[in-house]
């Protein structure tokens, strides 16, 4: 659902960038609580996973394709503030680097795949754990409720733009059939993926899981015919639990997705390009500031072997955004540690 220049106006499109901005603000200082031991080592890995899923297209209707938004994924991963971040430093790097999303629409996009979504998923995703057992399946069933809720609503979004400041005269309406018809079937394929990958985290280390942290009621015990609670266990210190096995082997799947299974990936255009085109959306769209990169469109220019071309790429996304995400995660990381010092230092003296 990258929206390219040209798509929205001028006025729209900054609007839509300070509301960007202001959420990125906001989550900045939202994930220096989300953020700890366990969250901050894998919120780069989080975009770089994304990055890599979002290059699978895989098909939906007859001409017509969709791919992960992967908002759901970062809020019950690692948290709402730092999927917010995880999915915009995505969008970045695929509008600078691989001409993917516009640069003037930027904002548009990252109001829409990364704010949109996150919110709407972890609003929903909160909601049905409250009322649902206080279980694993349970999780991972709000999980899949809230990645499929969340792509629709982001197509309603976009629509809402594009009423405000699209660039074309089309039937509203129709746009918005449309795009919510294909885009619940591209939910569908956003759920999938989503729970699944919640589910395998649950699997091996829940406690990885932001969403699911209150996950364990405390333990009963029956004694003299009445309910108590058992004595807390001794909680395993975090340092005892490293993630380095996780990490790397959530880095190793990324690579392979982007590097080798995109390859194989539906080559029909999105849902968004598909109502674009049918609706006449499309017709003021501009080429890519980035056209020229050595990059875009997701193949490494000069290289003439369409599958080496497009796993090289994949695997430069990956290492880019992993890097470039660890690098905001860690700043942001550092920068709580520093707060809490500064108030234990403040507090003793």
């Amino acid at each position: 659902m990258h929206v390219p220049d040209g798509f929205i106006n001028a006025p729209t499109s900054l609007a839509t960038g300070v509301v960007a901005a202001t959420a990125v603000a906001v989550s900045l200082r939202g994930a220096r609580r989300e953020l700890d031991e366990r969250t901050a080592p894998l919120a780069g890995l989080v975009a770089a996973f994304i990055f890599a899923v979002q290059m699978l297209n895989f098909p939906v209707a007859a001409g017509t394709s969709g791919h992960l938004l992967g908002g759901a994924l970062a809020a019950i991963l690692v948290g709402p503030f730092t999927g917010v971040l995880c999915v915009s430093v995505v969008l970045l790097m695929q509008g600078v680097l691989f001409a993917d999303g516009g640069l003037t629409a930027l904002g548009v996009n990252i109001t829409d795949m990364a704010v949109v979504t996150t919110v709407v998923a972890y609003a929903v995703f909160r909601g049905l754990v409250k009322v649902l057992p206080r279980t694993r399946r349970s999780v991972t069933a709000a999980t899949f409720v809230a990645a499929l809720l969340s792509v629709p609503v982001s197509a309603l979004a976009f629509t809402a733009l594009y009423a405000v400041g699209g660039t074309t005269d089309v039937s509203i309406g129709k746009v918005a059939t449309a795009m919510v018809g294909v885009h619940v079937l591209i939910g569908l394929g956003e759920a999938v993926i989503t729970s699944l990958t919640v589910g395998a985290v649950l699997a091996v280390r829940p406690d990885l899981v932001y969403g699911a942290r209150d996950l364990h009621r405390p333990l009963k015990l029956r004694v003299n015919g009445e309910l108590v609670d058992a004595p807390a266990a001794r909680p395993v210190p975090v340092a005892a639990r490293p993630t380095r096995k996780v990490w790397l082997t959530g880095l190793a799947a990324s690579l392979v997705l982007a590097g080798v299974v995109s390859f194989y990936a539906s080559a029909s255009p999105d849902g968004l390009e598909k109502v674009a085109a049918d609706h006449g959306i499309d017709k003021k769209a501009e080429d890519h500031a980035n056209a020229d990169s050595p990059l875009a469109d997701y193949g490494v220019k000069d290289v003439d072997d369409a599958r080496l071309s497009g796993g090289l790429a994949g695997v430069i996304g990956v290492g880019v955004t992993v890097v470039a995400g660890s690098g905001v995660f860690w700043a942001v990381r550092r920068r709580r540690s520093a707060e809490v010092t500064d108030t234990s230092v403040t507090a003793s003296a």
